[in-house]
């Protein structure tokens, strides 16, 4: 059962350091946060804020809270390739052709453009910058970034699902974010609420606590270009699994893999 450790402090977690504690304690004393901060089961310290805690706020939005990999996420495809196929096929090789086509890693980018698809998401994102005025110029490196990993905690992974009765199906399933076009987005903004703080001399127990209130240009402009990032990170996700697709069809039967519709 939660637990409310603090007045506006509520925790899921059974195990929490001191430091975890004092990090959701002070950013709950923010007077735009409401009801209370949650602490999810896995929170633990993070820069200003605690990673896994999720932060409800009225008219304010904490960019360095929301983060550097703006809209980091998971996608993940069933193929009808059951989990006794898999004994027959080359995995070594399945991995090595995922190497050959993902650029892994933080810094490795494409070198060109790989498929049609790839082409088709780069306009779209070119066009959505373009019509919502999103500022780039920090980035020009982008459109290599996209269909790349990344490092950290991302990750690339065959996996079989389990049924009760022991039997199962693979999946392909992917972990990324907005790489370092998101990254650069979200410095751009904290270093924004920042000095809009310094500005207005708002007290602030971190540095990365720093807000930007609704209604103002700066805070227009961080929704707007966090907006392009979810997107570009959502695409991301997409071109690397219609490239990991493409890799584990190579030299298998490419009707046995299916995507959810």
């Amino acid at each position: 059962m939660p637990e409310m450790i603090a007045p506006k402090v509520l925790s899921f977690a059974s195990i929490l350091d001191d430091t975890t504690r004092s990090q959701a304690h002070g950013i709950s004393t923010l007077p735009f946060i409401h009801p209370h901060v949650a602490l999810m089961p896995d929170a633990h310290a993070g820069k200003g804020s605690a990673v896994g805690t999720v932060i409800p706020t009225i008219d304010a939005v904490i960019p360095a809270a929301v983060g550097v990999d703006i809209g980091c996420g998971m996608i993940g495809v069933q193929t009808s390739i059951g989990k006794d196929d898999i004994a027959g096929f080359d995995l070594a090789d399945l991995r090595r052709r995922v190497e050959s086509t993902i650029p892994l890693s933080p810094g490795n980018y494409n070198k060109a453009v790989l498929y049609p698809h790839t082409a088709s998401r780069i306009a779209e994102l070119d066009k959505a910058a373009a019509e919502k005025n999103v500022d780039l110029s920090h980035s020009p490196k982008w459109r290599e970034q996209l269909g790349s990993l990344g490092g950290g905690n991302h990750f690339i992974e065959l996996c079989e699902q389990i049924e009760g009765d022991g039997t199962g199906s693979i999946w392909l399933f992917l972990h990324s974010g907005s790489r370092g076009v998101g990254n650069k987005i979200a410095q751009k903004h904290i270093k924004i609420a920042q000095e809009q703080c310094r500005r207005r001399h708002i007290p602030l127990a971190h540095p990365d606590l720093a807000h930007l209130a609704a209604g103002t240009p700066e805070f227009g402009d961080y929704i707007r270009e966090l907006r392009w990032a979810q997107r570009f990170a959502f695409e991301n996700r997409a071109e690397m699994m219609d490239r990991f697709l493409r890799c584990s069809a190579n030299g298998w039967e490419t009707t046995r893999f299916v995507r959810p519709t």
